[in-house]
């Protein structure tokens, strides 16, 4: 518990005047009740208030910060109880020369002067009021500091998920940028149509993914402008098998998802392999969940096929964290297959 943190433990004034309003009230018709005398209770409530006041608040702001706090707890102890004294013998000079000189009619017998009973009696007394206030205290400091935890924790997962999602490949980004310029050379008709595919896609993955949730029809737009520049990039070696069923209108999904497994499918599959490559990307809406499909092949390059699962980069790794953090247990199912050398990913996730 940090004690320095000034704005966070710090109660706004009218909830210590309500508080003690309140307390006050109580403590004289409690007492008024008593002794069958409300002038005479709020009289020794209102000499013995300010004194209550001034333990309560020197022991939250002084002595739990710079001696609890700080371990120095046989000081704190003997503080408390010296500061208790002092105001307990101030307490009843002031009642004996203000209001009565029977300071304890509460008491077992009339009292005039200092006696161990009464000192005793009242050093408990005022005691009690420095436990209950500081339980209030500490109940409320451990509330907040909770709600700081919870918020700080809030804040480190979103600032986590903003960097997975801009997890994308630098290397698609580096290569199309090359085709630009390529066919900007060779002054091609493409030339336009690659930017502006760029263009679309940059500008999703700048400002449509800020936000939690997206539609699915604009995370399959991005995916489809991604397929584009890749079909525009790889020439007629490439096959793209797209398929989209299922009602895929206001159907909500996380940003970049599913692009993530696209340009995995295209780093290994594509870019690691030699002559035609066959891609084939599956969407089907079934209720609430989407039924996302995936294969390509595996890469020739990769010896240990088997391994392919654990060894295809840190695109998966990112999803799973993403998918660990955005969305419940029950509410998505990620599975992986090597099947005659394709590899296929399948995810079922909520969309609704």
């Amino acid at each position: 518990m940090n004690f320095n943190s000034g704005k966070l433990y710090r109660v706004p004034l009218h909830y210590h005047i309500l508080f003690w309003l309140t307390y006050f009230l109580f403590n004289t018709f409690r007492w008024g009740i008593y002794f069958n005398d409300y002038w005479y209770s709020f009289k020794t409530n209102l000499l013995g208030f300010p004194i209550h006041m001034t333990l309560c608040y020197l022991n939250i702001l002084i002595f739990m910060p710079y001696l609890v706090y700080l371990k120095k707890y046989l000081l704190y102890i003997l503080t408390v109880l010296a500061s208790i004294f002092i105001m307990v013998i101030i307490k009843f000079n002031l009642t004996y020369l203000l209001i009565n000189h029977n300071v304890w009619p509460e008491g077992p017998q009339t009292i005039d002067k200092l006696t161990l009973n009464y000192t005793i009696d009242m050093m408990i007394g005022e005691l009690y009021v420095i436990t209950f206030v500081t339980a209030i205290k500490i109940t409320l400091d451990f509330l907040k500091e909770q709600k700081r935890v919870a918020d700080l924790e809030k804040s480190q997962l979103e600032t986590e998920l903003l960097f997975l999602k801009s997890q994308i490949s630098p290397h698609f980004l580096f290569n199309t940028l090359n085709n630009i310029y390529s066919l900007s050379v060779e002054k091609s008709n493409k030339t336009p149509k690659v930017v502006l595919k760029l263009s679309e896609l940059m500008r999703y993955m700048l400002y449509d993914t800020k936000s939690k949730k997206q539609t699915l029809e604009n995370e399959i737009l991005c995916i489809q402008n991604y397929l584009d520049l890749e079909r525009i990039r790889n020439d007629d070696r490439l096959e793209i098998n797209m398929s989209i069923s299922g009602d895929i209108h206001d159907k909500e999904i996380s940003p970049i998802i599913l692009l993530t497994f696209i340009e995995n499918a295209f780093k290994h599959g594509v870019n690691k392999n030699t002559g035609k490559v066959i891609i084939n990307i599956s969407f089907k809406v079934k209720g609430d969940f989407l039924h996302f499909t995936i294969a390509n092949p595996l890469p020739e390059i990769t010896s240990h096929k088997d391994n392919f699962n654990k060894s295809s980069g840190i695109g998966i790794e990112n999803v799973k964290k993403r998918l660990e953090l955005d969305y419940n247990k029950k509410d998505y199912n990620l599975s992986f297959k090597n099947k005659k050398n394709i590899f296929v990913v399948k995810l079922m996730i909520k969309v609704a």
